[in-house]
This record gives structure tokens, C-alpha cells and sequence, in this order.
């Protein structure tokens, strides 16, 4: 099984994913990066060590070095990690986000809740939905 790639700067918003995946009863491999940089770097070391994708990207907008949105357009345009489909998850709610992140290839945009009861769900629907349920296509 693939991970789930987490580009998230904020230390405490990383520590409620990983609590909320596992009371979600998901069991999916959870991998973090803390920046645009590091997630763009790990994808491209990834490619070039042909190890496995994540299967799934949860990608932060506001994030320092490099935020989500250029991140969001360098893995869409490159050939080899366009496929991976990409959440943005943030507190932005601002419709000219939604519009551009959906115009650049996002797959989904959710917003990150306030209630960690909902964040736990939010983490089992988006289990059971990508994991689950979806085909996508392999690697290559």
C-alpha cells in the first residue's frame, strides 16, 4: 500500500492528522513534509529513485519557501506526478483559492475544521473514498 503525503508547516496541525487518521480507524501509511521546497524535493527524489508515489497528496496553500499553489502547479505540469491527485486542505475560504487551486488541477478543496470530531471524519471519508473505493492509474 502507498502513503498519504501531508504538506503541512504547522507542528500541531500535523499532530491532529496523525491522531485523527488513526481514531479514524484508517491504517494508511501517513508521511509528512513541513514545506513547499520539501514536498516538491521528496517527489522528485521519489521519481528519481523509482520508489513508490504517494498515493494521495493533502497539500496546505499557506505554507512557507514554496506555498501550495506553486507547488499545486509544478506537480501538474510534470508528466511523471500529475496523476497523483492532489486535496488542498486549508483554512482559506476565499473563493478566488477555491477558483485558481481548481484551475491549476486540484482534485478536491476541503477546509480544515475546527472540531476535531469532524476532522476525524473528514480523515475516514477521505480513507474509505481514495483508498477504498477509487481506481486510479499506476505509476508510469
Amino acid at each position: 500500500m502507498s502513503y498519504l503525503l501531508i504538506a503541512e508547516d504547522d507542528e500541531d496541525d500535523r499532530f491532529l492528522a496523525t491522531e485523527a487518521f488513526k481514531k479514524s480507524g484508517s491504517i494508511i501509511p501517513l508521511r509528512f513534509v513541513n514545506d513547499g521546497e520539501e514536498l516538491i524535493d521528496l517527489l522528485e527524489s521519489e521519481v528519481k529513485k523509482s520508489n513508490e508515489l504517494p498515493y494521495l497528496i493533502l497539500l496546505d496553500l499557506n505554507m512557507p519557501k514554496k506555498d501550495g499553489r506553486e507547488c499545486l502547479l509544478e506537480i501538474k505540469q510534470n508528466p511523471l506526478l500529475r496523476k497523483i491527485p492532489i486535496i488542498v486542505f486549508t483554512t482559506s475560504n476565499l473563493p478566488e483559492d477555491i477558483a485558481k487551486t481548481y484551475d491549476l488541477g486540484v482534485n478536491s478543496y476541503i477546509n480544515k475544521p475546527v472540531d476535531f470530531k469532524e476532522l476525524i471524519n473528514i480523515f475516514s471519508q477521505l480513507s474509505t473514498y481514495w483508498f477504498q473505493t477509487v481506481k486510479l492509474p499506476t505509476s508510469n
